[in-house]
């Protein structure tokens, strides 16, 4: 078993390095395009990379020893450790059914399909976030992460679907044979963060959109797609760290305005968000990777920086004005220290901790659309049990020996 675990590793860090060099051309976009575009030094590009005002642009999290040894010190300290709390092989939660065509007029329908992808269903429009199908989040198909959890929605059962939003260059969110079929069945426009131009055209989507930071663009005639700040970084290869930018999106139409975050660290942004787009009806926020109460480091003075655990992201619930919540980014991949189940379970108590309502922010079954009403009109029972509510079933993330109905009303 030895033998093998240290052939597998070393399989692996020799993708990364061939995967970087033959991948560096087709993933890194070239210097004078991004620049270019931001002629000007601003609050987040010093002329050359981007970065997080106000925050360190470290690799994941700041602690004594990281900061003393360096990021190739953290990055090895990950790939070597041996603690990894146990996840499942895989998970037997079935795809859910397929969603509509449209969503009704008026109505607003949100389908998490795992990890940071969202079909956003709303005045017309269908809109995917960060899609990812594929087995593996990484530069090659056969090792690297890889999903524990099917996607909600099997691919062949997807609507017509007008654009995708893409929120950063990694190879979680940034899923390049997920794009290519999606331009195959004719996705025809695509928004990403500046920098990333050139690669999403190499998906053969027909039509991108590059925006900076609050910048705008009309989807249709009434459905606009803002990018907004995220606290993260980028890069694909091992040698465009941060010369592209990242960012999250806010969808804002005659049914309201809808959050999708990105990857990002907790921070000012989202009360600026929230002054600038207020009122934010749906928000959709990552709750892991993190580090739970019973990791090894968490008593060492450990400060995440670019990725928000759940206690955190209740935070970011509360500066964003309280919306309807919905959790991303738990799972799926295993990208942290955090057991199967602590992201939820630490999400169901910080709740408590701030006298929030269990169903202020859910954490969902993916493939179970849901249905958001002007007024939040459900229960999600913290004990994982799924009980009615008249017409509406209410359910907590934490049981999944219950099948749903099509639609979930909250």
């Amino acid at each position: 078993m030895k033998i093998k675990r240290k052939i597998r590793l070393g399989l692996f860090i020799l993708s990364l390095v061939m995967g970087s060099f033959l991948l560096f051309t087709a993933c890194v976009t070239a210097p004078n395009i991004y620049i270019e575009k931001t002629e000007k030094v601003s609050d987040h590009f010093n002329g050359v990379r981007y970065f997080n005002p106000g925050a360190p642009q470290t690799l994941y999290y700041q602690s004594d020893q990281a900061i003393k040894r360096g990021p190739t010190w953290w990055v090895w300290n990950w790939i070597l450790r041996t603690d990894w709390p146990e996840w499942p092989k895989r998970t037997d939660y079935p795809p859910g059914p397929p969603p509509v065509t449209r969503a009704p007029e008026g109505s607003l329908y949100v389908t998490p399909v795992g990890h940071a992808t969202f079909l956003i269903q709303m005045d017309g429009v269908n809109i995917l976030t960060d899609p990812m199908w594929s087995e593996r989040c990484s530069p090659v198909s056969w090792v690297g992460p890889k999903r524990y959890s099917e996607p909600g929605i099997r691919f062949e059962d997807l609507p017509p679907v007008d654009a995708v939003l893409v929120s950063h260059n990694h190879y979680d969110h940034f899923d390049i044979p997920t794009l290519k079929n999606l331009a195959d069945r004719g996705t025809p426009r695509a928004i990403v963060p500046l920098g990333n131009l050139d690669l999403m055209r190499s998906t053969g989507i027909a039509t991108v959109d590059e925006l900076d930071w609050w910048q705008s663009v009309p989807l249709s005639s009434n459905v606009t797609i803002t990018l907004v700040p995220a606290q993260h970084f980028s890069a694909r290869t091992l040698w465009d760290r941060d010369q592209t930018l990242w960012g999250g999106f806010v969808i804002s139409g005659p049914s309201g305005n809808v959050y999708y975050s990105g990857d990002t660290g907790y921070g000012p942004h989202f009360r600026e968000i929230a002054r600038r787009f207020s009122p934010i009806r749906v928000a959709l926020l990552p709750i892991a990777p993190f580090r739970p109460p019973q990791a090894r480091e968490s008593n060492q003075g450990y400060r995440h920086v670019v990725h928000m655990g759940p206690a955190e992201a209740v935070k970011a619930h509360i500066d964003l004005g309280t919306p309807f919540s919905i959790a991303a980014h738990f799972q799926v991949f295993r990208l942290g220290v955090e057991g199967f189940d602590d992201a939820v379970n630490v999400l169901v108590t910080s709740l408590k901790g701030h006298n929030l309502k269990p169903d202020a922010f859910v954490a969902p079954l993916f493939g179970q659309a849901i249905q958001i009403p002007p007024v939040l009109n459900a229960s999600l029972s913290p004990a994982g049990e799924a009980r009615s509510i008249g017409p509406v079933l209410g359910f907590a993330r934490a049981s999944r020996s219950v099948v749903p109905e099509a639609v979930v009303q909250y």
